[in-house]
Protein backbone atom coordinates (compact mmCIF):
# COMPACT_ATOMS: atom_id res chain seq x y z
CA UNK A 1 0.00 0.00 0.00
CA UNK A 2 1.25 3.45 -0.86
CA UNK A 3 2.19 5.03 2.52
CA UNK A 4 1.78 8.51 1.06
CA UNK A 5 -1.96 8.00 0.65
CA UNK A 6 -4.29 7.75 3.64
CA UNK A 7 -6.47 4.66 3.72
CA UNK A 8 -9.56 6.87 3.79
CA UNK A 9 -8.97 7.60 0.11
CA UNK A 10 -9.94 4.02 -0.75
CA UNK A 11 -13.55 3.97 -1.80
CA UNK A 12 -13.69 7.77 -2.01
CA UNK A 13 -15.11 9.95 -4.77
CA UNK A 14 -11.81 10.56 -6.54
CA UNK A 15 -10.96 8.85 -9.82
CA UNK A 16 -8.45 6.01 -9.71
CA UNK A 17 -6.31 4.46 -12.44
CA UNK A 18 -4.07 1.39 -12.58
CA UNK A 19 -2.26 -0.89 -14.97
CA UNK A 20 -4.30 -4.11 -14.76
CA UNK A 21 -1.76 -6.30 -16.58
CA UNK A 22 1.76 -7.21 -15.40
CA UNK A 23 4.36 -4.61 -16.36
CA UNK A 24 6.98 -5.63 -18.89
CA UNK A 25 7.21 -6.79 -22.46
CA UNK A 26 3.93 -8.12 -23.85
CA UNK A 27 1.50 -7.76 -26.72
CA UNK A 28 -1.26 -5.96 -24.80
CA UNK A 29 -1.49 -3.79 -21.70
CA UNK A 30 -4.78 -2.92 -20.02
CA UNK A 31 -5.25 0.32 -18.08
CA UNK A 32 -8.39 0.73 -15.97
CA UNK A 33 -9.84 3.99 -14.69
CA UNK A 34 -12.84 4.32 -12.38
CA UNK A 35 -14.60 7.21 -10.65
CA UNK A 36 -16.84 10.20 -11.16
CA UNK A 37 -14.34 11.95 -13.48
CA UNK A 38 -13.39 8.86 -15.52
CA UNK A 39 -15.48 9.85 -18.55
CA UNK A 40 -14.39 13.48 -18.37
CA UNK A 41 -10.70 12.52 -18.33
CA UNK A 42 -11.19 9.96 -21.10
CA UNK A 43 -12.88 12.57 -23.35
CA UNK A 44 -9.71 14.68 -23.22
CA UNK A 45 -7.34 11.95 -24.35
CA UNK A 46 -9.41 9.50 -26.42
CA UNK A 47 -10.18 10.22 -30.08
CA UNK A 48 -12.84 9.68 -31.38
CA UNK A 49 -15.31 10.45 -28.61
CA UNK A 50 -18.10 9.76 -27.70
CA UNK A 51 -17.89 5.98 -27.81
CA UNK A 52 -20.85 3.68 -27.27
CA UNK A 53 -21.01 2.17 -23.77
CA UNK A 54 -19.97 -1.47 -23.40
CA UNK A 55 -18.74 -1.60 -27.00
CA UNK A 56 -15.05 -1.92 -27.87
CA UNK A 57 -13.87 0.92 -30.13
CA UNK A 58 -10.53 1.42 -31.88
CA UNK A 59 -9.27 4.87 -30.82
CA UNK A 60 -6.19 7.04 -30.74
CA UNK A 61 -4.74 8.09 -27.40
CA UNK A 62 -3.58 11.68 -27.76
CA UNK A 63 -1.88 14.28 -25.63
CA UNK A 64 -4.39 17.16 -25.90
CA UNK A 65 -1.83 19.93 -25.32
CA UNK A 66 -0.32 19.44 -28.77
CA UNK A 67 -2.30 16.59 -30.34
CA UNK A 68 0.57 14.09 -30.23
CA UNK A 69 -0.61 10.50 -30.73
CA UNK A 70 0.72 8.26 -27.96
CA UNK A 71 -0.88 4.96 -28.95
CA UNK A 72 -3.67 3.21 -30.82
CA UNK A 73 -5.88 1.28 -28.42
CA UNK A 74 -9.19 -0.48 -27.94
CA UNK A 75 -11.33 1.55 -25.53
CA UNK A 76 -14.43 0.39 -23.67
CA UNK A 77 -16.62 2.53 -21.43
CA UNK A 78 -18.95 1.28 -18.70
CA UNK A 79 -21.50 3.73 -17.32
CA UNK A 80 -22.51 3.74 -13.65
CA UNK A 81 -24.02 1.64 -12.17
CA UNK A 82 -23.47 -0.99 -14.87
CA UNK A 83 -19.78 -1.60 -14.28
CA UNK A 84 -17.57 -3.78 -12.13
CA UNK A 85 -17.04 -1.01 -9.56
CA UNK A 86 -20.53 0.46 -9.85
CA UNK A 87 -18.90 3.72 -11.03
CA UNK A 88 -18.11 5.12 -14.47
CA UNK A 89 -15.25 2.95 -15.69
CA UNK A 90 -12.91 3.06 -18.69
CA UNK A 91 -10.72 0.21 -19.93
CA UNK A 92 -7.94 0.97 -22.43
CA UNK A 93 -6.27 -2.00 -24.11
CA UNK A 94 -3.11 -0.65 -25.68
CA UNK A 95 0.28 -1.95 -26.71
CA UNK A 96 2.40 -3.67 -24.09
CA UNK A 97 5.92 -3.08 -22.94
CA UNK A 98 7.38 -0.75 -20.36
CA UNK A 99 7.19 2.67 -21.98
CA UNK A 100 3.72 2.85 -23.59
CA UNK A 101 1.68 1.82 -20.49
CA UNK A 102 3.76 4.16 -18.30
CA UNK A 103 3.15 7.00 -20.78
CA UNK A 104 -0.60 6.35 -20.69
CA UNK A 105 -0.65 6.16 -16.88
CA UNK A 106 1.21 9.48 -16.63
CA UNK A 107 -1.22 11.07 -19.08
CA UNK A 108 -4.33 10.01 -17.12
CA UNK A 109 -2.82 11.00 -13.77
CA UNK A 110 -1.83 14.41 -15.14
CA UNK A 111 -5.49 15.01 -16.08
CA UNK A 112 -6.90 14.29 -12.61
CA UNK A 113 -6.78 10.57 -11.84
CA UNK A 114 -4.61 9.04 -9.11
CA UNK A 115 -2.80 5.72 -8.82
CA UNK A 116 -5.11 3.08 -7.35
CA UNK A 117 -4.23 1.25 -4.14
CA UNK A 118 -3.95 -2.57 -4.13
CA UNK A 119 -7.44 -4.07 -4.44
CA UNK A 120 -9.13 -0.69 -4.66
CA UNK A 121 -11.23 -1.47 -7.74
CA UNK A 122 -12.67 -4.56 -6.02
CA UNK A 123 -13.02 -2.63 -2.76
CA UNK A 124 -15.19 -0.06 -4.54
CA UNK A 125 -17.26 -2.88 -6.03
CA UNK A 126 -17.94 -4.07 -2.46
CA UNK A 127 -18.72 -0.60 -1.11
CA UNK A 128 -21.07 0.06 -4.05
CA UNK A 129 -22.96 -3.21 -3.53
CA UNK A 130 -21.71 -5.01 -6.66
CA UNK A 131 -20.05 -7.77 -4.61
CA UNK A 132 -20.00 -8.89 -1.01
CA UNK A 133 -16.71 -9.44 0.80
CA UNK A 134 -16.60 -13.23 0.30
CA UNK A 135 -17.10 -12.74 -3.44
CA UNK A 136 -14.31 -10.15 -3.47
CA UNK A 137 -12.03 -12.64 -1.72
CA UNK A 138 -12.96 -15.19 -4.38
CA UNK A 139 -11.51 -12.88 -7.03
CA UNK A 140 -8.19 -12.95 -5.18
CA UNK A 141 -8.42 -16.75 -4.92
CA UNK A 142 -9.18 -17.02 -8.64
CA UNK A 143 -6.09 -14.98 -9.49
CA UNK A 144 -3.97 -17.10 -7.11
CA UNK A 145 -5.45 -20.48 -8.16
CA UNK A 146 -2.78 -23.09 -8.93
CA UNK A 147 -5.07 -26.10 -9.36
CA UNK A 148 -8.35 -27.08 -10.98
CA UNK A 149 -9.91 -27.62 -7.55
CA UNK A 150 -8.93 -24.15 -6.31
CA UNK A 151 -10.19 -22.67 -9.59
CA UNK A 152 -13.59 -24.35 -9.28
CA UNK A 153 -13.90 -23.44 -5.60
CA UNK A 154 -13.11 -19.78 -6.32
CA UNK A 155 -15.64 -19.66 -9.18
CA UNK A 156 -18.32 -21.15 -6.94
CA UNK A 157 -17.59 -18.58 -4.25
CA UNK A 158 -17.53 -15.75 -6.82
CA UNK A 159 -20.96 -16.94 -7.95
CA UNK A 160 -22.15 -16.44 -4.37
CA UNK A 161 -22.31 -20.06 -3.17
CA UNK A 162 -20.70 -19.39 0.21
CA UNK A 163 -22.50 -16.06 0.55
CA UNK A 164 -25.89 -17.71 0.03
CA UNK A 165 -25.09 -20.37 2.65
CA UNK A 166 -24.05 -17.71 5.18
CA UNK A 167 -27.14 -15.62 4.37
CA UNK A 168 -29.36 -18.66 4.92
CA UNK A 169 -27.79 -19.25 8.34
CA UNK A 170 -28.17 -15.56 9.17
CA UNK A 171 -31.83 -15.75 8.18
CA UNK A 172 -32.29 -18.70 10.55
CA UNK A 173 -30.67 -16.70 13.34
CA UNK A 174 -32.90 -13.69 12.73
CA UNK A 175 -35.99 -15.92 12.75
CA UNK A 176 -34.87 -17.38 16.07
CA UNK A 177 -34.28 -13.87 17.44
CA UNK A 178 -37.81 -12.97 16.34
CA UNK A 179 -39.25 -15.95 18.20
CA UNK A 180 -37.42 -14.95 21.37
CA UNK A 181 -38.55 -11.33 21.00
CA UNK A 182 -42.16 -12.44 20.48
CA UNK A 183 -41.98 -14.67 23.54
CA UNK A 184 -40.59 -11.77 25.61
CA UNK A 185 -42.98 -9.08 24.38
CA UNK A 186 -46.22 -11.06 23.96
CA UNK A 187 -46.13 -14.04 26.33
CA UNK A 188 -49.92 -14.19 26.72
CA UNK A 189 -50.87 -13.81 23.03
CA UNK A 190 -52.47 -16.58 20.94
CA UNK A 191 -51.42 -19.96 22.35
CA UNK A 192 -49.20 -18.58 25.09
CA UNK A 193 -45.41 -18.69 25.39
CA UNK A 194 -43.34 -20.27 22.61
CA UNK A 195 -42.60 -23.89 23.61
CA UNK A 196 -39.03 -24.19 24.88
CA UNK A 197 -38.63 -27.36 22.81
CA UNK A 198 -39.28 -25.38 19.62
CA UNK A 199 -36.52 -22.92 20.46
CA UNK A 200 -34.20 -25.83 21.27
CA UNK A 201 -34.96 -27.49 17.91
CA UNK A 202 -34.17 -24.26 16.05
CA UNK A 203 -30.86 -24.02 17.91
CA UNK A 204 -30.00 -27.61 16.96
CA UNK A 205 -30.72 -26.91 13.28
CA UNK A 206 -28.47 -23.85 13.40
CA UNK A 207 -25.64 -25.83 14.98
CA UNK A 208 -25.98 -28.55 12.33
CA UNK A 209 -25.69 -25.94 9.57
CA UNK A 210 -22.66 -24.25 11.16
CA UNK A 211 -20.98 -27.60 11.83
CA UNK A 212 -21.49 -28.59 8.19
CA UNK A 213 -19.53 -25.52 7.10
CA UNK A 214 -16.81 -26.10 9.69
CA UNK A 215 -16.47 -29.68 8.43
CA UNK A 216 -15.15 -28.26 5.15
CA UNK A 217 -12.10 -26.69 6.87
CA UNK A 218 -9.75 -29.63 6.08
CA UNK A 219 -10.87 -29.41 2.43
CA UNK A 220 -10.30 -25.67 2.38
CA UNK A 221 -6.81 -25.90 3.84
CA UNK A 222 -5.83 -28.63 1.40
CA UNK A 223 -7.36 -26.83 -1.59
CA UNK A 224 -5.77 -23.49 -0.76
CA UNK A 225 -2.31 -24.61 0.39
CA UNK A 226 -2.01 -28.02 -1.28
CA UNK A 227 -1.52 -31.35 0.49
CA UNK A 228 2.05 -31.83 1.74
CA UNK A 229 3.50 -35.03 0.23
CA UNK A 230 6.97 -35.80 1.59
CA UNK A 231 9.36 -38.11 -0.29
CA UNK A 232 11.42 -39.77 2.47
CA UNK A 233 14.06 -42.47 2.56
CA UNK A 234 17.68 -43.33 3.18
CA UNK A 235 20.36 -41.63 1.08
CA UNK A 236 20.74 -42.91 -2.49
CA UNK A 237 17.52 -44.95 -2.67
CA UNK A 238 16.10 -42.90 -5.57
CA UNK A 239 14.06 -40.24 -3.76
CA UNK A 240 15.15 -37.35 -5.98
CA UNK A 241 14.77 -39.41 -9.15
CA UNK A 242 11.21 -40.28 -8.09
CA UNK A 243 10.53 -36.61 -7.23
CA UNK A 244 11.74 -35.51 -10.68
CA UNK A 245 9.81 -38.27 -12.45
CA UNK A 246 6.55 -37.31 -10.74
CA UNK A 247 7.06 -33.68 -11.73
CA UNK A 248 8.16 -34.57 -15.23
CA UNK A 249 11.21 -32.31 -14.97
CA UNK A 250 14.59 -32.21 -13.25
CA UNK A 251 14.06 -30.10 -10.14
CA UNK A 252 16.32 -32.07 -7.80
CA UNK A 253 20.00 -32.91 -8.38
CA UNK A 254 20.40 -36.67 -8.81
CA UNK A 255 23.81 -38.31 -8.16
CA UNK A 256 25.17 -41.53 -6.71
CA UNK A 257 26.76 -39.62 -3.82
CA UNK A 258 24.87 -40.11 -0.52
CA UNK A 259 23.69 -36.86 1.04
CA UNK A 260 23.35 -34.88 -2.22
CA UNK A 261 20.01 -33.41 -1.17
CA UNK A 262 21.00 -31.01 1.64
CA UNK A 263 17.68 -29.18 1.97
CA UNK A 264 14.01 -29.79 1.32
CA UNK A 265 12.96 -29.02 -2.28
CA UNK A 266 9.29 -28.23 -2.81
CA UNK A 267 7.26 -28.12 -6.01
CA UNK A 268 3.57 -28.01 -6.90
CA UNK A 269 1.88 -30.95 -8.64
CA UNK A 270 -1.65 -31.01 -10.06
CA UNK A 271 -3.06 -34.55 -10.11
CA UNK A 272 -6.52 -33.74 -11.38
CA UNK A 273 -8.08 -34.46 -7.99
CA UNK A 274 -5.96 -32.82 -5.28
CA UNK A 275 -3.32 -30.08 -5.45
CA UNK A 276 -0.07 -31.47 -4.05
CA UNK A 277 3.01 -29.80 -2.53
CA UNK A 278 5.59 -32.46 -3.35
CA UNK A 279 8.67 -32.25 -1.10
CA UNK A 280 12.01 -33.98 -1.70
CA UNK A 281 13.96 -34.30 1.55
CA UNK A 282 17.45 -35.12 2.69
CA UNK A 283 18.22 -38.78 3.27
CA UNK A 284 17.37 -39.95 6.77
CA UNK A 285 20.57 -41.05 8.50
CA UNK A 286 23.00 -40.01 11.22
CA UNK A 287 25.16 -37.32 9.60
CA UNK A 288 28.49 -35.94 10.77
CA UNK A 289 28.50 -33.14 8.20
CA UNK A 290 27.01 -29.96 9.72
CA UNK A 291 25.22 -28.83 6.55
CA UNK A 292 23.72 -32.26 5.90
CA UNK A 293 22.61 -32.50 9.55
CA UNK A 294 20.75 -29.19 9.18
CA UNK A 295 19.11 -30.55 6.01
CA UNK A 296 17.96 -33.65 7.89
CA UNK A 297 16.48 -31.44 10.63
CA UNK A 298 14.53 -29.54 7.95
CA UNK A 299 13.33 -32.88 6.56
CA UNK A 300 12.05 -33.91 9.96
CA UNK A 301 10.07 -30.68 10.23
CA UNK A 302 8.40 -31.45 6.90
CA UNK A 303 7.60 -34.95 8.14
CA UNK A 304 5.66 -33.34 10.98
CA UNK A 305 3.69 -31.20 8.51
CA UNK A 306 3.07 -34.01 6.00
CA UNK A 307 -0.35 -35.25 4.94
CA UNK A 308 1.16 -38.28 3.18
CA UNK A 309 4.72 -39.68 3.32
CA UNK A 310 6.20 -41.66 0.45
CA UNK A 311 8.54 -44.04 2.31
CA UNK A 312 11.03 -45.02 -0.40
CA UNK A 313 13.24 -48.09 -0.48
CA UNK A 314 15.15 -49.89 -3.22
CA UNK A 315 15.36 -53.08 -1.15
CA UNK A 316 13.42 -54.66 1.69
CA UNK A 317 16.20 -53.67 4.08
CA UNK A 318 16.26 -49.98 3.08
CA UNK A 319 12.46 -49.82 3.35
CA UNK A 320 12.57 -51.36 6.83
CA UNK A 321 15.21 -48.84 7.90
CA UNK A 322 13.23 -45.81 6.68
CA UNK A 323 10.06 -47.08 8.37
CA UNK A 324 12.02 -47.36 11.60
CA UNK A 325 13.43 -43.84 11.09
CA UNK A 326 9.92 -42.45 10.58
CA UNK A 327 8.66 -43.95 13.85
CA UNK A 328 7.33 -41.17 16.08
CA UNK A 329 8.21 -38.38 13.67
CA UNK A 330 4.84 -38.01 11.94
CA UNK A 331 1.19 -38.98 12.14
CA UNK A 332 0.81 -38.80 8.35
CA UNK A 333 -0.36 -41.68 6.23
CA UNK A 334 2.52 -43.68 4.76
CA UNK A 335 2.75 -45.20 1.29
CA UNK A 336 5.58 -47.75 0.97
CA UNK A 337 7.22 -47.09 -2.39
CA UNK A 338 9.67 -49.44 -4.10
CA UNK A 339 12.19 -47.59 -6.28
CA UNK A 340 14.73 -48.49 -9.00
CA UNK A 341 12.74 -51.50 -10.19
CA UNK A 342 14.35 -51.12 -13.62
CA UNK A 343 17.82 -52.13 -12.36
CA UNK A 344 19.13 -55.61 -13.26
CA UNK A 345 18.23 -58.09 -10.59
CA UNK A 346 15.67 -55.80 -8.93
CA UNK A 347 12.62 -57.88 -8.05
CA UNK A 348 10.81 -55.91 -5.37
CA UNK A 349 8.21 -57.84 -3.37
CA UNK A 350 4.78 -56.44 -4.19
CA UNK A 351 3.50 -57.71 -0.83
CA UNK A 352 6.08 -55.57 0.97
CA UNK A 353 5.60 -52.38 -1.08
CA UNK A 354 2.31 -50.59 -1.74
CA UNK A 355 3.60 -49.36 -5.12
CA UNK A 356 6.65 -50.45 -7.12
CA UNK A 357 8.15 -47.77 -9.38
CA UNK A 358 10.93 -46.94 -11.79
CA UNK A 359 11.83 -43.32 -12.40
CA UNK A 360 13.72 -44.42 -15.52
CA UNK A 361 10.86 -46.28 -17.26
CA UNK A 362 7.87 -44.58 -15.60
CA UNK A 363 6.63 -47.85 -14.13
CA UNK A 364 4.13 -47.38 -11.30
CA UNK A 365 4.06 -43.57 -11.37
CA UNK A 366 0.37 -43.32 -12.27
CA UNK A 367 -0.42 -45.98 -9.65
CA UNK A 368 1.51 -43.93 -7.08
CA UNK A 369 -0.45 -40.76 -7.89
CA UNK A 370 -3.71 -42.72 -7.59
CA UNK A 371 -2.59 -44.06 -4.21
CA UNK A 372 -1.81 -40.53 -3.00
CA UNK A 373 -5.25 -39.31 -4.13
CA UNK A 374 -6.93 -42.26 -2.40
CA UNK A 375 -5.09 -41.64 0.88
CA UNK A 376 -6.02 -37.94 0.87
CA UNK A 377 -9.65 -38.67 0.03
CA UNK A 378 -9.84 -41.21 2.86
CA UNK A 379 -8.24 -38.80 5.32
CA UNK A 380 -10.57 -35.84 4.68
CA UNK A 381 -13.57 -37.57 3.10
CA UNK A 382 -15.25 -37.10 -0.25
CA UNK A 383 -15.72 -33.70 -1.81
CA UNK A 384 -18.95 -32.63 -3.51
CA UNK A 385 -18.14 -30.32 -6.40
CA UNK A 386 -19.42 -26.74 -5.96
CA UNK A 387 -20.12 -27.22 -2.23
CA UNK A 388 -19.47 -24.00 -0.28
CA UNK A 389 -16.08 -24.42 1.40
CA UNK A 390 -14.25 -22.38 4.03
CA UNK A 391 -10.84 -21.54 2.53
CA UNK A 392 -9.74 -18.49 4.54
CA UNK A 393 -8.91 -18.03 8.20
CA UNK A 394 -11.33 -15.07 8.36
CA UNK A 395 -14.20 -17.34 7.30
CA UNK A 396 -13.22 -20.06 9.74
CA UNK A 397 -12.93 -17.61 12.64
CA UNK A 398 -16.32 -16.03 11.85
CA UNK A 399 -18.18 -19.35 11.61
CA UNK A 400 -16.52 -20.68 14.77
CA UNK A 401 -17.43 -17.49 16.63
CA UNK A 402 -21.06 -17.76 15.46
CA UNK A 403 -21.16 -21.43 16.42
CA UNK A 404 -19.81 -20.72 19.92
CA UNK A 405 -22.40 -17.98 20.49
CA UNK A 406 -25.29 -20.19 19.31
CA UNK A 407 -24.06 -23.04 21.53
CA UNK A 408 -23.83 -20.69 24.52
CA UNK A 409 -27.38 -19.49 23.87
CA UNK A 410 -28.61 -23.10 23.62
CA UNK A 411 -27.00 -23.98 26.95
CA UNK A 412 -28.37 -20.95 28.80
CA UNK A 413 -31.82 -21.47 27.25
CA UNK A 414 -32.14 -25.17 28.10
CA UNK A 415 -30.73 -24.79 31.60
CA UNK A 416 -32.61 -21.50 32.16
CA UNK A 417 -29.40 -19.95 33.49
CA UNK A 418 -30.22 -16.43 32.30
CA UNK A 419 -33.40 -14.47 31.51
CA UNK A 420 -34.39 -14.69 27.84
CA UNK A 421 -33.45 -11.05 27.00
CA UNK A 422 -29.93 -11.65 28.32
CA UNK A 423 -29.53 -15.05 26.65
CA UNK A 424 -30.64 -13.53 23.33
CA UNK A 425 -27.48 -11.39 23.33
CA UNK A 426 -25.64 -14.53 22.19
CA UNK A 427 -27.88 -14.75 19.12
CA UNK A 428 -27.22 -11.12 18.20
CA UNK A 429 -23.46 -11.72 18.53
CA UNK A 430 -23.73 -14.79 16.29
CA UNK A 431 -25.64 -12.81 13.67
CA UNK A 432 -23.03 -10.04 13.73
CA UNK A 433 -20.26 -12.64 13.25
CA UNK A 434 -22.00 -13.95 10.11
CA UNK A 435 -22.81 -10.47 8.84
CA UNK A 436 -19.16 -9.44 9.09
CA UNK A 437 -18.21 -12.27 6.72
CA UNK A 438 -20.35 -10.96 3.87
CA UNK A 439 -20.03 -7.26 4.66
CA UNK A 440 -23.55 -6.65 5.94
CA UNK A 441 -21.68 -4.93 8.75
CA UNK A 442 -18.07 -4.02 8.19
CA UNK A 443 -15.30 -1.85 9.51
CA UNK A 444 -12.27 -0.29 7.86
CA UNK A 445 -9.88 -2.75 9.47
CA UNK A 446 -11.82 -5.72 8.03
CA UNK A 447 -11.68 -4.20 4.55
CA UNK A 448 -7.99 -3.37 4.95
CA UNK A 449 -7.25 -6.96 5.90
CA UNK A 450 -9.24 -8.40 3.00
CA UNK A 451 -7.67 -6.24 0.29
CA UNK A 452 -4.12 -5.97 1.63
CA UNK A 453 -2.89 -8.90 -0.51
CA UNK A 454 -4.62 -7.82 -3.75
CA UNK A 455 -2.60 -6.66 -6.73
CA UNK A 456 -2.91 -3.11 -8.06
CA UNK A 457 -5.55 -2.94 -10.80
CA UNK A 458 -7.88 -5.43 -9.14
Amino acid sequence: MNPALPQSLAGGSDTIVALATPPGRGAISVVRMSGEKALEIARRVVDPWPIEARRVTLCRIVKPEHGRILDQALVTSFISPDSFTGEDLIEISGHGGHYVPALLMDLLISHGARQALPGEFTRRAVLNGKLDITQAEAIGDLVDARSDLMHRTALSQLDGGLSRRIMALRSQLISLEALIAYDIDFPEEDDGPIPRERIGSEVDLLLIGLDALLATVPFGEMIREGAVIVVAGLPNVGKSSLFNALLGQSRAIVTDIPGTTRDAIESFLETGKWPLRLVDTAGLREAADTVERIGIEVSEKYLGWADVILACGDTAASLSQVLDALEGKSEARIIRVGTKNDLPGAHLDNDLFDVVTSAETGQGLSDLVSSIDAELTESVGGLVVDTPILTRSRHIHGIRQARAEVADFGKTWREEILPAPVAAVHLRAAAVALESLIGAVSTEDVLDRVFSSFCVGK
